[in-house]
């Protein structure tokens, strides 16, 4: 390590880089997937790598997953830096030393493999069933050591965990198919799925898909709508979130661009980022610059209050950093990311907000979808949707979808529930792939609803 430091000051000297980070990363993993009762992956695997930042007005990098090569890594980096010659900023500030750990309290590095593959072997064949024809268990589990460095003289050490299952299932009956899955996942160990009852959620996973067979097709038009507190999650994250990155923002993709310190929802609307919140899957201790990961108030009862930042957007929109530029691996530069991006609870029971809709839709899940940030508009899919008729949920619908303007459906809320949760973890692709969750309370709002298909 201190060769590599000591070359590293010595190349930022030769080709006048005003300011360089390197990353060191080591990720020990593990992968078990079984389709239909037939393992299809089994793996362990330890990769290490090193990631290079130069920074001359624009940055140069370069990365190498051979340590010899470490050198000549640091080296490319600088020289993509002095010959890019942008005129770009970036926030220093000062030196942190620190080594930090998100402990598991059962570390999956002492749990035998072939406990992990037992763990997937049952879900599988709770999983199996009549008109099941289609089954899916997926475990991952994770290590990420990484030490940073820069020029500033900044020496930190991190280890994260992670763990996460995926329950995946589809059913048939009279050629018609529906899937139903579910996830878990956070910055733990073992002690993750074994505090699991996977009988209950393996029958939960089957029952919803069954059911679905039998669902209707759901209603068109414009709708009082009430999602549960995993749609808006999936809301908040991709309508919102997205377009809080400053990177977007700076590149003018973003909706949200110009506007901190106006109101953009209504009052009582407050909406987080939080990196530190314990266990969960988005949460880390520093950034990938070198940056405390921290808590941002991004909606402050319906005002427009701060944006996400890396080193660069601080410093080019004159905003504190706050910890939120991650990269996928060594292999990557970080880019502006959200971490764990939820809605704070409100004060209404879900009977109270089923009591206000006369006409409309209770709808659950997320199944995906498309955001334009710079447009300002989105659809997502739910799992699955249930009609309200005066306040009374009635009948089961299918292959149900969500759209709108970002702007008018935050507007247009009008209950903010008291059960936020924050428990619905995922991969977040933006070019990368980092982990993330995601969550809220029950809200209702008004939006236009039609199916899938």
């Amino acid at each position: 390590m201190e060769r590599i430091i000591r070359t590293a000051e010595s190349l930022a000297r030769r080709y006048g880089v005003l300011y360089y980070e390197i990353r060191i990363t080591e990720v020990g993993a593990t992968q078990v997937v079984m389709e239909n009762g037939q393992l299809e992956e089994l793996s362990l695997n330890t990769e290490v790598g090193i990631g290079v930042r130069a920074f001359n007005g624009a940055w140069g990098f370069s990365s190498a997953n051979d340590m010899g090569r470490a050198e000549k890594a640091i080296e490319t980096a600088m020289k993509i830096a002095k010959l890019s010659k942008g005129n770009s900023r970036i926030y220093l500030g000062d030196p942190v030393f620190d080594r930090a750990e998100l402990e598991a309290k059962k570390p999956v590095a002492d749990v035998d493999i072939g406990d992990k593959l037992a763990l997937v072997k049952e879900a599988s064949s709770l999983l199996d069933g009549n008109k099941i024809v289609s089954r899916s268990v997926r475990y991952g589990d994770g290590v990420k050591r990484q030490i940073y460095f820069n020029s500033l003289g900044s020496e930190i050490e991190t280890v994260v965990p992670r763990v996460s299952l995926v329950l995946s299932v589809t059913a048939k009956e009279s050629g018609s198919m529906q899937t139903y899955w579910k996830s878990f996942g956070g910055t733990a160990g073992w002690e993750l799925v074994e505090g699991m009852d996977l009988p209950h959620w393996t029958e939960f996973v089957k029952e919803k898909a069954l059911s679905l067979l039998h669902a209707q097709a759901p209603p068109s038009g414009t709708f009082d709508v009430v999602m549960d507190p995993e749609l808006t999650g999936v809301f908040i994250h991709e309508a919102l979130g997205h377009a809080c990155e400053a990177d977007s923002v700076k590149n003018g993709d973003s909706i949200l661009a110009g506007k901190l310190g106006e109101r953009i929802a209504v009052e009582g609307l407050n909406v987080v980022d939080d990196p530190t919140l314990p266990g969960k899957f988005g949460s880390y201790i520093y950034d990938d610059e070198g940056i405390r990961a921290k808590r941002v108030d991004l909606i402050k009862d319906g005002v427009l209050v701060n944006y996400l930042t890396d080193r660069e957007t601080s410093a080019l929109l004159g905003l504190e950093p706050n910890g939120h530029g991650r990269a996928q691996s060594y292999a990557y530069q970080p880019l502006v990311r959200m971490g764990n991006t939820y809605v704070e609870p409100g004060d209404w029971s879900f009977d109270e907000m089923l009591e206000e809709v006369k006409n409309g839709l209770y709808m659950i899940g997320d199944k995906g979808g498309q955001v334009d940030t710079a447009g300002g508009t989105f659809t997502f899919g739910a799992k699955e949707g249930y009609i309200i008729e005066k306040g009374e949920i009635k009948a089961h619908v299918k292959d149900v979808a969500l759209s709108g303007k970002i702007l008018e459906v935050l507007g247009n809320i009008r209950a903010i529930g008291d059960d936020t949760r924050v428990e619905f973890p995922g991969y977040c692709g933006k070019g990368q792939v980092v982990p993330v969750d995601d969550g809220g309370p029950h809200v209702l709002t008004r939006a236009l609803v039609g199916g899938t298909r």
